[in-house]
């Protein structure tokens, strides 16, 4: 993944699901999913522990499928393991969809794989709150 195809991504996407979001402010996924409503995107944030409950001015759903509307991206905040999953979801009931995103640290390359055969993008182990800043977006 290249810068260019990374400010591709960040500049074209504007509905962002954050799955593994927490309310939790010291949370990773609290701070970055903040950090993207800050500069302008809609964040949805997806925790089934949280759904219906209010955040970033979105009520939290429980899984992607419970989104019912257009996400341009999936920001993945699950540990690798369990990211192919999301992707799976993902990939079934968003049409549309964009970009899937896995955070620091998370990497699967056959859900990547999976998701580029369907034209999604695909970004690993990286944080779209370091890169954006790092490339001046």
């Amino acid at each position: 993944m290249t810068d260019v195809d990374i400010r591709r991504i960040l500049t074209s996407v504007r509905t962002i699901a954050v799955v593994g979001w927490s309310p939790k402010p010291e949370r990773a996924s609290h701070g970055v999913a903040a950090f993207l409503k800050r500069k302008g995107y809609r964040v949805i944030p997806v925790n089934p522990g949280q759904a219906g409950q209010e955040a970033l001015g979105e009520v939290v759903r429980a899984s992607l499928a419970d989104i019912g509307e257009p996400v341009d991206m999936v920001d993945i905040f699950r540990r690798s393991e369990e990211a192919g999953a999301v992707v799976d979801e993902a990939l079934a009931g968003l049409p549309g969809l964009k970009a899937v995103w896995m955070q620091l640290g998370v990497v699967d390359e056959a859900a990547a794989g999976r998701a580029r055969a369907k034209g999604v993008a695909v970004v690993m182990d990286r944080c779209p709150a370091i890169e954006m800043p790092r490339l001046g977006l």
